[in-house]
């Protein structure tokens, strides 16, 4: 190649700067515009330091017409709004004639907004829909769906998540960051475990290692409320750790392995009059409290929960299959949960494969589960709603009459097939066959002329749009 001459290379370096400057006044454009610049240095067009000069005058032109715009303060760097839409049609069916079959049709909108300020800050909400969930018409714990009923009622919407986020370390391959509020999920476990739309209330540190560009360590822990109680100084509280090892052995085999546990404190608390009550599975017994006289029964946890968690997986990725575009992972994983707070009906498992991936256009994914959760193995308010089956009598030590229930106690089979057909709208068909493991402490009721069938199915298919 024929080296430039000095004035040529002065105009090639001032050429390509300014058309650097420009493509980086655009934000939408912020990382392909940093390979640009990346790819000017490694010609030797640009210098690193002359690189690194055009990325802080571009930020600084592009934070002063941000503050101007939208009259944001000087320590305010950027904002996302983005969210999800979902309508699903859902189908309840049990063997037993007890159980009336269910078909209805179910929305759910989520929006949140994310700002990210000077020092490592951040703060954001989430508002989405819902219905009441008890008394204090607080929304469902574990569900934003609304039903689509009453006539076009107008629905409620509620706070999914606020919080504060400041993350004082992030190079080196370490990261380490402090949330406060109502937040997302920070562990990484499965339904079986947390249910998906659960936004626990708390803090939560989480810490990572980037040992190498193969493997790495992620370590998380929290302090979740789980109640206020005004007659007690003894309120209940969830704490816990996990900690997660990533591997990726070969371009094509990867793997996982974790570890957690979990102690709530004060279970007596979480009573089925001052905790929201929805799924079912738990042995609970009732408490007459000695004050106020005449105070009704209180329905209290027999058991402690301080579980013992342990999951793995390995992912296998085929360079192509039929019907899907580009590479195709093969995942195999599995979860096993003990609770040494009882001391029966204490373990949990799941196994399960998911072959492809969706969430780009035209990409699918099917995977299929076999889950067996004893009914003491975890805090049941806490577990996939989704996932039930039927009780076929009423529990009077637990306050809980027959229907169906999501919760622990369930065994049964999970099948899910997502399609993606941009990569903004999505396709997903769920069917869960599921049975009770126990049938202990149940009474007959009337209406219910078969006490020895619990088998159901629940399917549901899904349209969703993201934004």
């Amino acid at each position: 190649m024929k080296k430039l001459s000095g004035s040529n290379q002065c105009f090639t370096k001032a050429f390509f700067a300014g058309s650097a400057l420009a493509l980086l006044a655009t934000s939408a454009a912020a990382q392909s515009n940093d390979a640009l610049l990346d790819k000017l240095v490694d010609k030797g067009i640009l210098t690193t330091k002359e690189a690194q000069e055009l990325r802080e005058e571009s930020d600084k032109n592009f934070t002063t017409a941000f503050q101007t715009k939208t009259g944001m303060p000087d320590w305010v760097n950027g904002y996302k709004l983005s969210g999800d839409m979902r309508g699903r049609y859902e189908h309840i069916s049990s063997d037993n004639s007890g159980l009336i079959d269910r078909d209805r049709l179910r929305y759910r909108l989520r929006v949140g907004l994310t700002v990210n300020m000077l020092d490592d800050l951040e703060a954001g909400f989430r508002l989405g829909t819902g219905e009441a969930s008890g008394s204090a018409g607080t929304g469902n714990p574990l569900s934003n769906n609304s039903t689509l009923k009453d006539n076009g009622s107008k629905k409620s919407i509620f706070i999914d998540t606020a919080y504060g986020k400041w993350t004082p370390v992030n190079s080196g391959g370490w990261l380490a960051s402090l949330t406060f509020g109502k937040m997302e999920n920070p562990f990484a476990f499965t339904p079986m475990v947390f249910d998906p739309d659960l936004t626990p209330e708390g803090a939560a540190v989480q810490t990572s290692w980037a040992i190498n560009d193969k493997q790495s360590l992620s370590l998380t822990g929290a302090a979740f409320v789980m109640g206020e109680v005004a007659s007690s100084t003894h309120d209940p509280f969830m704490y816990g750790g996990q900690l997660l090892w990533s591997s990726k052995w070969t371009q094509k085999l990867s793997s996982s392995l974790g570890a957690g546990v979990f102690q709530i404190v004060s279970p007596d608390q979480l009573t089925t009059a001052n905790s929201p009550y929805g799924n079912r599975g738990n042995t609970r017994v009732p408490y007459i409290p000695a004050e106020p006289p005449g105070s009704s029964a209180l329905y209290v946890l027999k058991n402690n929960y301080n579980p013992l968690i342990a999951d793995a997986s390995v992912t296998y990725t085929l360079d192509s299959f039929p019907f899907y575009t580009g590479t195709f992972p093969l995942k195999f994983a599995g979860e096993f949960i003990n609770n040494p707070g009882a001391s029966a009906k204490n373990n949990g498992f799941w196994v399960g494969a998911t072959f492809g991936k969706s969430g780009t256009k035209k990409t699918w994914d099917i995977t299929y589960r076999y889950e067996y959760l004893e009914a003491d193995a975890w805090y049941d308010q806490l577990v996939d709603d989704d996932n039930g089956a039927f009780y076929p009598g009423d529990n009077t030590s637990a306050n809980s009459t027959f229907g169906y229930f999501g919760g622990t106690n369930i065994k049964g089979h999970m099948v899910k097939f997502n399609y993606s057909f941009t990569d903004s709208f999505t396709f997903s068909a769920t069917c869960f066959i599921t049975d009770l493991i126990s049938l202990d402490g149940l009474s007959a009721n009337p209406l219910v002329p078969n006490a020895h069938t619990s088998a159901a199915i629940r399917f549901m298919a899904d349209l969703m749009w993201k934004f």
